[in-house]
This record gives C-alpha cells, sequence and structure tokens, in this order.
C-alpha cells in the first residue's frame, strides 16, 4: 500500500486549503451572525452559504466526493479522502459550500448507481447542482434500527402504484426549506428472506400524506437542515419512483453507507485538528497558578495523546479508503467498520480535553466545541453504532484467524 499522493490529489488539497483560508474562515463569523438573525431556524440557508457555494463553484470544488466523472470529479475515495478532511475544518459550511454535504452525497451517490435515466434527470441533476437537498428516511423510532431487518415502515403494491405507510427520524436535511426529495426504506416483500424484504423509494417531500412532525435537536442543539421525525400516512408514489430492484433495499443500503463511513470519518479527524488547535493556542495564552497552562504536566500529555489519536485514525482511514479503491467495499469492510468506531471516539475525547483546557468557555456557543462534541457524539449512532461495528469486526477477525489457523493445520498434516 501506498498513500503518498500523486501531483493531482496534492493539487486538488492545495486548492481545497486556499479556499478554506481566503473564503470559508472569514465566512464562519458572518454564517453565525446570519443563523442568529433568524433565531438559528435549521429550516434558513444563509446567504453567506449561497455565496461561498459560487466561489467553490468558480475554484472547481464541486462534488469531489463523487468518482463517476460523469456527475462528480473522478476522484477515488483515497484522492478524495484528504479533502474531506479539510473541509471537516469548519463542518457547518465548508462541506456543504462544495456540494459535498451529508446526506445528499450517499444520496446522489445511489441515484447515480442504481437510478433510473427519469430518477437522474428529476433528482439527482439538480442535486448536483445544488438547487434541492434531499433526506435519507431509513431509521426508526419505534424499533432498534441498528438493526436494519427491524424496519417496519410498509411499502405495498396498489396497481401503478406504492403506498408508503410509517414513522421515520433522524432524516438528515428533511427540515431545509430546500429539501424536496426523501429517499424511504421500507417492507415491499414481507414474506421473502430477511435481507431482501426491502426496497427504496424516492418520495417527493411535497406528496400528500408525508407530515414532518418535528425537528429532532442533538444535545439542544438545532443542527442547520434538522434531523426530521416524518409520518410517511399512506403516501402514494408510482412504481417508478423505485430505487433499483424490489428487494434490494439492504443492498443499495450497505453500498451507500461505505464512501459515507469514509467521509463520515476524515471530517471528523478534521474537526479533532480544529480542536488541537484551539486547545494549544488556549493552554499558551491562559495562566493558571503562576505559569501558563501549556506548561501544566497534564496538559502537555492532553496534547500529545491527541496528535498520537489523530495521526492513527488518519493513517487508519487512508487505509480503508486504498481498500475500498482497489478491492471493493465488500472487501473492505472490517476496516470500514473499524474507522466507523475509532474515528469518533477519537474526536469526542480530543474535543473533550480541547474544552477541559477553555474552561468554562469550552462548553458554550464561544468557541465552537461544544457544538462540535454534539456532532461528534451523535456519529457514534449515524451509520450504524459502535456496539454493530465492534460485533461485525469480532466476527470477522474470528474467521479470518480460524481460516489461518485451518490452513497451517493442513500444512502441517501434508
Amino acid at each position: 500500500m501506498d498513500f503518498a499522493f500523486t501531483e493531482k490529489a496534492l493539487d486538488w488539497q492545495r486548492r481545497m486549503q486556499a479556499f478554506m483560508d481566503e473564503a470559508v474562515y472569514p465566512a464562519e463569523p458572518v454564517f453565525t451572525s446570519q443563523m442568529a438573525a433568524v433565531n438559528h431556524d435549521p429550516a434558513v440557508t444563509p446567504q453567506v452559504i449561497e455565496e461561498l457555494k459560487t466561489e467553490a463553484r468558480r475554484r472547481g470544488l464541486w462534488n469531489m466526493f463523487l468518482p463517476d466523472p460523469r456527475w462528480g470529479a473522478g476522484l477515488s475515495v483515497l484522492e478524495y479522502a484528504p479533502l474531506a478532511e479539510i473541509t471537516g475544518r469548519s463542518p457547518w459550511i465548508a462541506p456543504e459550500a462544495t456540494n459535498c454535504a451529508a446526506p445528499d452525497t450517499g444520496n446522489m451517490e445511489i441515484i447515480a448507481e442504481f437510478g433510473s435515466e427519469a430518477q437522474k434527470q428529476q433528482w439527482l441533476v439538480p442535486l448536483l447542482e445544488g438547487e434541492i437537498r434531499s433526506a435519507f428516511s431509513m431509521t426508526e423510532p419505534d424499533v432498534a434500527s441498528s438493526d436494519a431487518t427491524n424496519i417496519a415502515c410498509r411499502v405495498e403494491s396498489d396497481g401503478d402504484h406504492y403506498v408508503i405507510t410509517g414513522r421515520k427520524w433522524w432524516s438528515s436535511g428533511a427540515i431545509s426549506n430546500r429539501c424536496k426529495v426523501a429517499i424511504v426504506m421500507g417492507v415491499t416483500s414481507p414474506d421473502a428472506d430477511t435481507y431482501h424484504r426491502q426496497s427504496m423509494v424516492l418520495v417527493p417531500l411535497d406528496a400528500p400524506g408525508v407530515k414532518v412532525v418535528r425537528n429532532v435537536n442533538v444535545f439542544g442543539y438545532h443542527e442547520r437542515g434538522g434531523h426530521a421525525e416524518i409520518l410517511y400516512d399512506g403516501v402514494r408514489v408510482p412504481r417508478t419512483n423505485l430505487l433499483g430492484e424490489e428487494g434490494s433495499g439492504f443492498a443499495i443500503a450497505q453500498a451507500r453507507l461505505g464512501p459515507g463511513r469514509i467521509h463520515h470519518c476524515m471530517r471528523l479527524i478534521g474537526m479533532a485538528e480544529r480542536a488541537l488547535e484551539k486547545m494549544c493556542r488556549r493552554a499558551a495564552e491562559r495562566v493558571a497558578f503562576g505559569r501558563t497552562v501549556a506548561e501544566q504536566g497534564v496538559t502537555r500529555e492532553r496534547i500529545a495523546e491527541s496528535r498520537i489519536l489523530i495521526d492513527a485514525a488518519r493513517y487508519m482511514v487512508l487505509n480503508a479508503a486504498w481498500k475500498m479503491d482497489t478491492v471493493g467495499n465488500k472487501q473492505a469492510r472490517k476496516e470500514i467498520a473499524m474507522i466507523k468506531v475509532f474515528a469518533p471516539n477519537v474526536a469526542c475525547q480530543v474535543i473533550d480535553w480541547a474544552m477541559q483546557v477553555h474552561g468554562g468557555g469550552g462548553v458554550t456557543e464561544d468557541f465552537g466545541l461544544a457544538y462540535a462534541y454534539a456532532h461528534a457524539r451523535a456519529l457514534r449512532f449515524a451509520d450504524g453504532p459502535d456496539e454493530v461495528h465492534r460485533n461485525q469486526i469480532g466476527k470477522l477477525e474470528i474467521g479470518e484467524q480460524t481460516a489461518i489457523a485451518d490452513a497451517l493445520a493442513g500444512i502441517r498434516r501434508a
């Protein structure tokens, strides 16, 4: 494996970093001011985001996450990974400014891969243009959705239509005024085997029967775009809104989650890097008990440990990205599960230490650390909780070690 970036990849990184330095970081106080002016309404897109999107497109920093050159930048997962990290340094602004924000990224990926030409024209093209946003409706409040086979939402055939009945939550992005479509996962074939009961259907949010019940906050924060609880009450959509084939919902979900986990983890590393910078700066500026906080042994130890953890997480994610590029999502599933456990926990720990160095200010909105912590902590659930990933890692490791032992036993017998 070789993680040395090509000159092409390095050029993308330089251009992305310049965009951050020249446009995104200066826009952060403007973003804060504009959101405060609308009482932090998660449905609103502040004007500064639209201005940054125009600038990002002018610089060619647009749809960088899509490896298919017909739709995106044509970058490999490994080439895109450091760009995701850079955007993670300003996670409320930079991903959306470059049209690389979740959940739109995952939704665009699966529409590009599994959607019909008509679906691509109706939904993918305006998403790629940044004209609309989308939601992903999979998780349900009434079942343990960490086990996707528990999904209970019904998607029933009725002539040329499907009728959708169920309650979803954590439908991220659905609160936005610009969210126009949700990808809904539900049961189409209840008598099929466990992994072929579900399908995915494209549902316009203005369809009769779609009711956004509430926005679910995260530790009291209302993230832009929100995390909606949605009631689908007998919603009728044409059968042509089926994404892929009937019964392929579970497989499509797995295809969607692989790249998305890489993206989340690299953005988390960017968040942790920014927190570490703030920790070092604050520690050098503040004096307590006759010396700077940076001169306190426990602070230096935590700064050192943060650097070790961040670098370890980065190399693990780059390894997973490289493996996805070379052998595919399925063969990289253990590495992807490992980073999905490790990266959010690293970010939570580093941000927590940064908050501690900031004292009381660390848990306020003044330094962005409390908000970052809330986001990082929530990502220990998103795309599968830690426990599910650890269980999968353990099963895979046992299988691999058993296979090795069996092979060695065979050699000895021979």
